[in-house]
């Protein structure tokens, strides 16, 4: 049976968990700008859209939810027991845990996305993916936004 203090731990370790993935991955969305991004100023182009496509952008495994799952499960596993069935099932409730917080991890980092096929004025054609934030059709006229170290983003 857990121990109040067991229950407690397991309690801040899963906040732990969630604030960690919620903090894991970097927007893919045209509409967000990292703050690194901001004040900076990027190249506009103007084009019109051939294709759209749906995507999935693949989810992160960062370490984040490996460490968090891992310690959450520790927790769990610390009141299983005493003695060296503690000890057993403190490391294997780490290891289970550190295993599906990294699966979840890369579930709840996977997007939906899009794959815009573009024809710049210039001529020039270039495919954009990006979270799936705005409805774009074939013929949208759009503006693509680059900056310095190539990150484009198209907006309508």
């Amino acid at each position: 049976m857990l121990t109040t203090m067991t229950r407690s731990l397991s309690w801040v370790c899963g906040l732990l968990f969630v604030s960690l993935l919620a903090s894991c991955a970097p927007s893919t969305s045209g509409n967000v700008y990292s703050r690194d991004q901001a004040q900076r100023s990027m190249n506009v182009y103007y084009g019109t859209i051939l294709r759209v496509a749906d995507v999935t952008i693949e989810g992160e495994q960062t370490g984040k939810g490996t460490l968090a799952g891992g310690a959450m499960g520790g927790a769990l596993g610390s009141g299983v027991g005493s003695g060296s069935g503690r000890t057993i099932a403190v490391v294997g409730g780490a290891i289970a845990g550190a295993i599906a917080g990294s699966q979840i991890e890369k579930g709840v980092t996977t997007e939906a996305g899009v794959e815009l096929e573009i024809e710049l004025d210039n001529g020039e054609l270039i495919v954009v993916v990006q979270g799936k934030d705005d409805v774009y059709r074939v013929g949208d006229r759009v503006r693509v936004v680059r900056d310095a170290r190539g990150t484009t983003r198209v907006r309508q």
